[in-house]
Formats: C-alpha cells, structure tokens, sequence
C-alpha cells in the first residue's frame, strides 16, 4: 500500500489556478460537482477569507464551492485507485478530528521524481 503524500494548501491552491481544465470532479462530503464537456471551471478568490470553485455552462453558473483557506490545514495526495483520476483531499484537522472538507479529482498528480504536477491533458 503507497503511503500519502502531503503538501501546504498555498501551494495546493496556486498550482490549481492553473490546471481548472484538469478538474474532473470537485466536492465536499455532502455535495459533488462534476465536469462535462460543455462545462468549464472558474477558480477565483471573492474575499481575503473565501475562494471560490464554479462550474459553468458558457456564462451560465451551474455549482459552486465556498472554501475557507484558514480552515484546511494541509493537502493530502492519495494514491490513484485509477490512472486517470488523482484525488486531492483538503484536510482540515484540529485537536477533536481530522477530515477531508473538500476534495479534487484531476485528470493528472504529483510526479514523484521532481516533486511537480505532470499533467495528463492539454490545458
């Protein structure tokens, strides 16, 4: 079994900005929002405590995300189940529990020699 590999949110974050065409599907526990071909992905920040994750269709707003930076402690890189989904849990973790709030399945992950983001398609 691989073990998890872990990375600061920051860095996380401002890797994402630049692969929102990867996203195959973004969520939290209680919601999931799924790409489509006619679909794109909107990553901006609304407010110095709130980024924000939106799907669309042409201009049309189909889903978003709320996430609060200050709350996710950390990045977790689980190992791909399949070789076309990368799954990117944001943990948040305090001294009662530790769980992912939100996750992002990309179409492409960490490359382990160079410590970089391969990526898996044309951006």
């Amino acid at each position: 079994m691989e073990q998890m590999v872990t990375m600061p949110f920051d860095e996380f974050w401002s890797w994402l900005l630049a692969h929102p065409n990867c996203i195959l599907r973004a969520g939290t526990p209680e919601s999931v929002l799924y790409d489509d071909e006619d679909l794109h992905w909107h990553l901006t920040k609304e407010d110095a405590t709130t980024l924000l994750v939106q799907v669309l269709r042409g201009k049309r707003l189909l889903g978003e995300l709320l996430l609060d930076p200050e709350q996710i402690s950390y990045v977790q890189i689980a190992p791909p189940e399949r070789p076309d989904e990368h799954v990117f849990e944001l943990m948040v973790e305090n001294e009662q529990e530790r769980f992912p709030a939100y996750h992002f399945v990309l179409i492409h992950g960490l490359d382990e020699q160079d410590g970089s983001f391969s990526p898996g398609r044309v951006h």
